[in-house]
């Protein structure tokens, strides 16, 4: 598709790499992980905004240093409590490093840092382009000790809940990411991610 960004060949290789390779957390993920390689055949324009049957977005589960709390956005858009993350940009060359971004623009935390392998992928409708869906790859990211949040312009709040004691009205495919983010926490020390 013309006006696909040449960066976007560079973020389509990585996250169709990342995709072939990953281990899915659910049957549920496994369907998605599959949807959206099936996406990525259209190539480049995939990763974008542009591409109107849908495009890979990256989010992210923001946790304390303990797993006890998790940061949750109150979207101004579709006033429900959910992750941070949303599109892909044209600076993002890994999709990691989108999220990471996101998160980090979304909560206004510096210091983040993230676990690479996704936790979860979903595909959910979405307003985009008068009707689209969101590949949604999802990631755990851990907050430093002591990190005081910001609310964005695309927030209404933000608030950290303990895991088992999630706000309502909660976005649907949130509460799943929940036990993956904590094993990933589990599993290895997460990393920041240029």
């Amino acid at each position: 598709m013309s006006g696909t960004p040449p960066s976007a060949a560079v973020l389509h290789a990585d996250v169709t790499a990342l995709l072939t390779g990953w281990t899915p957390t659910s049957p549920a993920a496994a369907e998605a992980r599959d949807r959206t390689l099936t996406l990525l055949a259209a190539g480049p324009v995939a990763v974008t905004r542009a591409h109107r049957p849908g495009h890979v977005t990256a989010s992210a589960l923001i946790m304390d240093p303990g797993g006890g709390r998790v940061l949750l956005c109150l979207h101004g858009k579709f006033h429900r409590w959910v992750q941070l993350g949303g599109h892909c940009e044209p600076e993002d060359h890994t999709l990691a490093g989108a999220a990471l971004r996101e998160a980090t623009e979304e909560s206004g935390i510096a210091g983040l840092r993230i676990d690479p392998v996704p936790i979860d992928v979903d595909i959910h409708p979405v307003a985009c382009q008068g009707g689209s869906l969101h590949y949604d790859i999802r990631f755990a990211v851990l907050a430093p000790a002591g990190a005081v949040e910001r609310v964005s312009p695309e927030s209404t709040a933000l608030g950290w809940f303990p895991p088992d004691e999630l706000p309502e009205p909660l976005a649907g495919g949130t509460r799943q990411l929940v036990a993956p983010a904590l094993a990933a926490l589990r599993r290895s020390p997460l990393r920041h991610v240029p």
